[in-house]
């Protein structure tokens, strides 16, 4: 099975190409056109800035490719963000390809932005979620979310509650680190390989 980590130079590649050589696969890092349309699985991970993201995506073609993809594609934080019409974050055009707009955490003087650390995710659909339950813990670090809809698999609170997945056709994204999520990261990273 052919595995390939979308390049556009953004943050958190490294320990994504880790956890994915720990469950046996053997990923391709890169941002040849052809090598993403012949891999059987698309990971897209992402930490920084939307627009700074987004700059370099069409810098180099790339947000014309990913839209383009027909197997599983798995965006990752910020790369999960990216899938989206719109963000708040620098007032950010986005890939378009799921039907929301990003919005930025507002401070209650409890909750603190970023939301970061540990997290239960509520109300699993679909098959990233094989074996898991809503006591099961994953690991945010986002000052931006996408709003509960009809494209969302999985939700957290903050105290909001928002998207912790989403999923489109063979677009699935996920706000979470799979790769910082201990068990539960890897769970979710081998049902994905397993579509």
């Amino acid at each position: 099975m052919e595995i390939a980590v979308v390049d556009y130079k953004g943050g958190n590649v490294q320990s994504v190409l880790f956890a994915l050589e720990r469950l046996g696969a053997k990923p391709l890092l890169t941002a040849d056109p052809e090598c993403l349309r012949r891999a059987d699985k698309v990971l897209f991970p992402g930490e920084g800035e939307a627009s700074s993201a987004m700059e370099a995506l069409r810098a180099s073609g790339l947000d014309l490719v990913l839209p383009t993809l027909t197997q599983p594609f798995l965006g990752i934080c910020l790369g999960m963000q990216l899938l989206g019409q719109h963000s708040e974050e620098n007032d950010t055009n986005l890939l378009g390809l799921l039907p929301f707009a990003v919005q930025r955490f507002l401070p209650d003087g409890v909750h603190k932005v970023p939301h970061m650390g540990w997290n239960n995710l509520l109300d699993l659909k679909g098959p990233l979620f094989e074996g898991l339950s809503p006591a099961d813990h994953v690991y945010f670090v986002h000052s931006y979310f996408v709003p509960v809809g009809a494209y969302t698999t999985a939700q957290a609170r903050h105290p909001t509650p928002f998207s912790a997945a989403v999923q489109h056709r063979n677009f699935h994204g996920v706000q979470f680190h799979t790769e910082k999520s201990g068990a539960v990261g890897t769970r979710i990273l081998a049902n994905f390989l397993d579509l």
